[in-house]
């Protein structure tokens, strides 16, 4: 589109917001009466050629065929497209037959609105025009606002016309119509203080991103293509893709039906585009209204091409009870399967963290790729993603396994990333991810990264945040690299076990001290988890706790909100309880007389103690349960690394046991210390110990090593004690664009460093001199 007539169609439509609505909107509104009302004005031009026959379709449904409900088919036929209006109103006549009563020309219009087919009433729905019309009724300002849209003056029908001096004046393509639409809603977001951005994709962005789909299978391309945009704001990925094929075609010799499709969340976006696509003759039933997240309007069906620009960082909390209850995915797109460590496959969440959705809109795109049996070319895809989507999430979560899926089984064709502020809405670094499941030969197995973040042409004023762009030769150059696929420079290429790694936990021992002292044995007084309150209720009213616990219940709620203290129901249940006070000075009592039944000396071999600990409970004849010997054992020991390790389980294996071991740790007996096992004091008797909780720590070892050659190397010469939590082994991926391409620059030589210095002192100096001689003079 030419760029003058562009600028002239927007500051023409500005003006009339300027002109009309000053008094009765604020700046940020103007645009929920410009945007629709210029929808309008486009569906207008286009059906004013065919209103002639559709007013006679109209008379002959009702006074011949004697129709009570109109045939909406015939309908579209008459008109041309795929939407209608059978009132005998145009913009124009409403201008021309206006009288000076408004109620007039606001029952006119509405009769105007009324009249168009249903699928643009939905889109007049979701601009809520109607409410709008009301309000310039009420300002008396309804008729100066058509009067400016239906102005000789300007042009928003396709065709050329002559203005009433007999100028020329273009008509606006379909192409030239989301160009405006696009360049008016940054405008008025900048007015707004809103996000641009998360309405539209910068062209030329939208323009690569066609090229990596398209371009590799031009010469592949099916008789019929369908297009998927599972966030496509205003439409401009799917119009771009169509127009890109379209023009595909003067290069080859093939002919195409191109589909679109798409899902919008946004009331008024989604509104723009089904209106562009109506305009544009495109089956505006192929785009949804609602969110991509929470239901699936494309069950079933597979897509030849998508792309998309989901929103990144956006929480997606209020759809999350449509893909998960509790623990379980309710929407099969979000589930994958991938094998465990012991090489079992299972199905998995493919669920991200609710604060930021981005790979959930990809995930949906890759469940919605055709299989190679149904389709030779299977699906390409292109998602633009921010950082997050590489690197986010340990191994084992939902954005690991996500990326896992995608990688293992081979769908990651490419990585590029993007210049900063290249986007009009945020200055953060974004990268397009390229899928496919139909992978070259040259490609299988590998991914190919381009650092493009220094292809680019600044702009000479800044559109919000977008302060360069793209040209031809950057898209042309990155196609290429593409397309070529060299292993140096700005692109490198990268086997797919390159971005995993084994995420293996690394366990030490437990080594506990422990002695009965009356300090020790005193805090058996309090359940641990309520020591703090309880501790503090003692403190105040001392055994009259015990007696009189109803009494100091409203001092005691009043204790824990004054301090702030979380606590569950259940806890604060448990601690107004007489039961537990009453159990818990029991186990106090029961620590007490062990302290008198067991020595008091200082055991640095909690296994010895734990045994006489027993001895003593026997003795004494008293039983405990798990809980409550441990929760003495707990009282009276501590952590203490001289101590001796503390013995979890003693295995007395022999023969096929033995062997069964080994041959599931993938090992030999030399080696089980690594795994866990120590060699015990008989025969035959290995020992597992407990492990230390606070002690314990992880590794990534790289996915193309092994681990046990990783933990031998790296970890052992520096934890001898140390051994591998086998069956805590998670497998991740992630891929660092700074790992790859980070190129190190040297530190400048002391010399350097001098010489620089002594020239500022030296100029510093000469201003000095200056400074000083104008005071002088002065």
């Amino acid at each position: 589109m030419d760029l003058s007539l562009q600028n002239k169609i927007v500051s023409f439509i500005w003006s009339i917001a300027d002109d009309c609505l000053r008094d009765v909107y604020v700046r940020g509104k103007y645009r929920d009466v410009i945007l629709p009302m210029f929808v309008l004005r486009r569906l207008d031009c286009l059906l004013e050629e065919t209103k002639d026959a559709v007013t006679e379709e109209v008379r002959f449904q009702r006074e011949e065929a004697g129709f009570t409900v109109l045939d909406p088919v015939a309908l579209r036929e008459a008109s041309g497209y795929v939407f209608y209006n059978t009132s005998d109103w145009t913009l124009k006549k409403l201008v021309k037959t206006a009288a000076n009563n408004r109620q007039i020309l606001e029952a006119n219009f509405k009769a105007y609105l009324d009249g168009f087919s249903d699928n643009v009433k939905e889109i007049i729905e979701k601009f809520e025009l109607r409410n709008q019309i009301r309000r310039m009724v009420q300002a008396d300002v309804l008729l100066d606002v058509l009067e400016k849209f239906t102005s000789p003056y300007i042009n928003l029908s396709p065709h050329d016309t002559l203005d009433p001096e007999g100028r020329r004046l273009v008509g606006l393509s379909n192409l030239g119509m989301g160009y405006v639409f696009e360049e008016l809603i940054r405008k008025f977001n900048e007015e707004n203080n809103e996000e641009a951005g998360e309405h539209f994709t910068p062209r030329e962005v939208i323009k690569l991103m066609t090229h990596l789909l398209f371009i590799p299978v031009k010469d592949k391309l099916p008789p019929v293509i369908t297009v998927y945009d599972g966030a496509c704001g205003s439409g401009g990925m799917l119009t771009e893709s169509q127009d890109f094929i379209q023009d595909l075609a003067g290069e080859i010799k093939y002919q195409a039906a191109v589909y679109l499709y798409g899902k919008e969340v946004n009331g008024e976006t989604y509104a723009i585009c089904k209106s562009d696509m109506m305009i544009k003759g495109n089956d505006p039933e192929n785009i949804k209204f609602g969110s991509t997240l929470a239901t699936d309007e494309f069950t079933g069906l597979r897509f030849d091409f998508m792309l998309s620009n989901p929103p990144y960082g956006k929480s997606y909390k209020s759809d999350q009870k449509y893909i998960l209850d509790g623990k379980d995915v309710l929407d099969g797109r979000f589930e994958v399967v991938l094998k465990n460590f012991q090489g079992e496959s299972e199905i998995v969440p493919a669920i991200p963290r609710s604060s930021d959705g981005q790979l959930l809109f990809l995930m949906d795109m890759v469940s919605k790729m055709k299989r190679l049996d149904d389709s030779p070319l299977g699906s390409r895809i292109a998602s633009v993603h921010n950082g997050s989507s590489l690197f986010t999430g340990d191994a084992g979560s939902g954005e690991s396994n996500i990326r896992r899926y995608i990688i293992e089984n081979d769908s990651l064709e490419a990585i590029i990333q993007l210049p900063n502020n290249l986007f009009y809405n945020t200055g953060i670094t974004t990268y397009i991810w390229v899928l496919s499941n139909n992978k070259t030969s040259q490609r299988k197995g590998k991914v190919q990264l381009i650092d493009a973040s220094e292809l680019y042409q600044k702009l000479r004023k800044n559109l919000g945040a977008k302060n360069c762009e793209f040209v031809t030769e950057h898209i042309e150059k990155i196609t290429q690299l593409y397309l070529e696929m060299p292993n140096q420079g700005i692109s490198k290429v990268f086997d797919n076990k390159d971005f995993g790694f084994y995420k293996i936990t690394v366990e030490r021992p437990l080594r506990l001290a422990a002695q009965f002292t009356p300090e020790r044995v005193a805090t058996l007084r309090y359940v641990p988890a309520l020591r703090e309150v309880m501790a503090w209720a003692y403190e105040q009213w001392g055994d009259e706790i015990y007696t009189k616990l109803e009494v100091h219940k409203k001092a005691i709620e009043d204790y824990i909100e004054g301090e702030e203290i979380a606590l569950s129901p259940k806890a604060k249940k448990d601690l107004l309880s007489p039961k537990t006070w009453e159990a818990q000075r029991n186990l106090m009592i029961v620590g007490e007389r062990l302290m008198e039944a067991v020595e008091d000396e200082l055991s640095l071999d909690f296994n010895v103690f734990v045994t006489a600990v027993d001895t003593g409970l026997k003795l004494l004849n008293i039983k405990l349960t798990n809980s409550e010997k441990n929760q003495i054992l707990n009282a009276v020991s501590w952590r203490d690394e001289n101590a001796a390790r503390v013995v979890k389980k003693v295995h007395k294996l022999k023969g096929n046991q033995l062997s069964d071991l080994l041959t599931q740790l993938g090992t030999t007996e030399d080696k089980l210390p690594d795994y866990g096992y120590w060699p015990g004091n008989k025969a035959g008797e290995w020992v597992e110990y407990e492990s230390d909780s606070e002690l314990r720590d992880t590794e990534n070892v790289p996915l193309k090593e092994q681990i046990y050659d990783y933990f031998v190397r790296e970890v052992r010469p520096h934890v001898a004690d140390a051994w591998i939590a086998l069956d805590k082994t998670q497998i991740g991926y992630e891929i660092s664009f700074n790992k790859y391409f980070y190129q190190h620059k040297p530190l400048r030589t002391l010399e350097e460093v001098t010489t620089e210095i002594l020239q500022l002192e030296r100029e510093t100096e000469g201003l000095l001199k200056r400074l000083v001689s104008f005071g002088e003079i002065n």
